[in-house]
């Protein structure tokens, strides 16, 4: 368990910016940052980040909190994987609380905190194999070689290799205490009934491990090196609650700074072209591990950069490929360049046969719009025939129907009227017609069904769903959290000058008019709070950063990152006062609202028992006594009646 210590030194020195920055391309707005949201999809970024505070919010999909927080979303990580993965990128060393875990916590080490322990230890050993075992530097070592890697690019992408032995790596884990059941359920195992011991899935193989965004291992790719054995020469991983192949691009790990800085990405085929083109120094690619390009791998190219140009085999199946991929970027609303190399050629060979500075060249200077692209192939395939020739422009016109953006939908219809020297009319309606096709085969086919009769109902009135205590129990909160330890300066009945934190104003209130908390989330800060009061600490918004509480952390972000701070209201002339320059008024007009709701609702209550009681003359005098307190209320806030 990681020590208190620990923590507090890991918030203390991660930046929010900087571990975003790795999943959304964020652009500066004022004093934050603004990119859009990896949770939802948008058009226009209301994702923020907030250096100053330290804390993000996504206003698409309302979630908010902390760096800590972002991680455990984005990546799925427990708090203390979160904890461990950021400490491990700020070279923080893990101070561990030698306490005893309890029944909860170690209940809380699920299945799949096994599976990313376990690959992490079969990376560890496939490692091992190849560089500290003869049989792994003779076979495993030496065909690396023989590609021309070198070490360190062998130690960056990790690679390894798993021996002969058929269950080296099952005996191996086994020994260290891992169960047959997570061995299996990793897909790193097989346990046929005829081999009770196991049978390692990846032996004889070289091993290129798979990794998540943050670096985990998720899976493996293994590739056969004797040419004689009947069985498949690249085997992946199967999936599992941990690895999906759709959702995963190799080389992302290792690549995306490089992409957010290019702001280009490079997609190529295989994990060699990936590991090729990294150690000739251009790191802005990623592969999609020799399966075809899923929407979700494109939406994490997509945090990114909205750019990209495909690397791909000048072969019949790299063309496809290609296309294919072409149509689905767009759909993405993503820019694309293509670009086939020579034949024979693959980004592998070709970088190893040139330097960096001739790829990069050949890369910007050969790259095609995908129109040229398009074109180009299917002309060329199409000859002089007319009719092959309408197809190939019809195929070109499909393409441009993905373009989510009509004005560029128009560009680049006019860029095909001109290459073909076509009425651009005669485009727009093959181009409706397209959608049209699309529209209908993307629409299933219904029977009609009888229509529904509309039954009216009294749809109550929205006010009345809308609890004004719990809405100022919120404000109150939300001034503790943003503005807790600020001083107010004050003066009693007796016009004795006093200062008072924001926090014990609030709770002072709160006491003593005993106020019964509304939301169980706000009692919860509450409580913490108090308990900081009774330990002379004030706990506001940094305090409560560090716990272990998403629900808290998402509060916290709603508090302080308002939706318009990012808005410049000056250039159309607007001016107002921020919260902070009016918060002594503000926070005793809220406690005087809050009062008032409260007297009112203690009113009505009674008025409800007098319905059962009308004789109940003490009932009376306390609804009279309570009616003029709420009218000093009034007073005290300029309310006219």
């Amino acid at each position: 368990m990681i020590s208190k210590a620990t923590i507090d030194k890991i918030f203390s020195t991660i930046r929010v910016e900087e571990i975003i920055g790795e999943y959304v391309q964020l652009k500066r707005a004022g004093s934050n940052f603004k990119g859009l949201s990896p949770f939802h999809d948008e058009k226009t970024a209301s994702f923020v980040v907030s250096p100053s505070k330290q804390i993000w919010k996504d206003f698409s999909s309302g979630k908010g909190g902390t760096a800590i927080s972002f991680l455990m979303e984005i990546e799925n990580f427990t708090y203390p994987e979160a904890l461990r993965h950021a400490a491990k990128k700020y070279a923080i060393e893990i101070e561990e609380d030698t306490r005893e875990l309890t029944e909860d916590e170690k209940k809380s080490q699920t299945d799949k905190e096994l599976l990313y322990k376990i690959h992490e230890i079969a990376s560890n050993f496939f490692q091992e194999q190849l560089f500290e075992t003869e049989v792994g530097r003779t076979i495993g070592y030496s065909y690396f070689k023989e590609r021309g890697l070198r070490d360190e690019i062998i130690k960056k992408f990790q690679l390894g290799y798993s021996p002969e032995k058929k269950n080296a790596f099952t005996q191996y884990a086994l020994d260290k205490g891992y169960s047959k059941e997570i061995l299996e359920k990793s897909g790193l195992s097989i346990f046929p009934e005829n081999s009770p011991n196991g049978v390692d899935r990846f032996r004889e193989r070289v091993i290129f491990p798979i990794h998540s965004f943050s670096g985990r291992v998720l899976g493996f790719g293994a590739r056969i090196l004797k040419n004689n054995i009947k069985t498949a020469k690249y085997l992946n991983s199967p999936e599992t609650e941990i690895y999906h192949k759709s959702n995963v691009l190799y080389g992302l790990n290792q690549s995306k700074q490089s992409i957010s800085k290019n702001n280009l990405c490079l997609l190529v085929e295989g994990y060699m072209d990936v590991i090729a083109l990294h150690q000739s120094g251009i790191e802005n690619v990623v592969s999609s591990s020799g399966t075809a390009l899923t929407v979700e791998q494109i939406k994490l190219i997509k945090r990114l950069t909205e750019n990209v140009t495909i690397l791909f085999d000048g072969d019949k199946a790299g063309i496809k490929a290609s296309f294919r991929s072409i149509d689905m970027l767009l759909s993405e609303s993503m820019n694309i360049r293509v670009l086939l190399f020579p034949d024979g050629d693959d980004p592998d060979s070709f970088v190893r046969k040139h330097s960096q500075e001739y790829v990069e060249n050949f890369i910007q200077k050969e790259a095609k719009d995908f129109i040229d692209f398009k074109a180009e192939i299917l002309l060329k395939e199409a000859g002089d025939d007319p009719i092959k020739k309408a197809e190939s422009i019809r195929d070109i016109v499909k393409s441009v129907g993905f373009v989510q953006n009509a004005l560029k939908q128009e560009v680049y219809l006019k860029e095909v009227s001109n290459k073909f020297q076509l009425s651009e009319q005669s485009l727009f309606n093959e181009l409706n017609v397209q959608k049209q096709l699309q529209k209908q085969q993307n629409t299933p086919q219904h029977k009609q069904e009888a229509p529904i009769k509309t039954k009216l109902e009294k749809v109550p009135e929205v006010i009345d769903s809308v609890n004004p205590i719990l809405v100022l129990e919120e404000k109150m909160v939300e001034l503790m959290l943003k503005y807790g330890d600020r001083i107010l300066n004050r003066t009693d009945e007796e016009n004795n000058a006093y200062q008072i934190t924001v926090i014990e104003e609030i709770i002072t209130h709160l006491e003593v008019d005993q106020c019964e908390i509304q939301s169980p989330l706000n009692q919860k800060i509450i409580d913490e709070i108090k308990s900081g009061i009774a330990e002379n600490e004030l706990r506001s918004g940094n305090f409560f950063m560090t716990l272990m509480d998403e629900e808290i952390t998402g509060k916290i972000a709603n508090a302080l990152v308002e939706p318009y701070e990012n808005s410049d209201w000056g250039k159309y002339q607007i001016f107002f006062s921020t919260e902070e320059e009016v918060l002594p008024k503000l926070v005793q007009d809220v406690i005087f609202r809050y009062k008032r709701e409260y007297i009112l609702k203690i009113i009505n209550d009674m008025k409800m028992q007098l319905s059962e009681n009308e004789n109940n003359d003490e009932t009376y005098k306390k609804i009279i006594s309570l009616n003029q307190l709420r009218k000093e209320l009034d007073e005290k806030l300029f309310r006219v009646l």
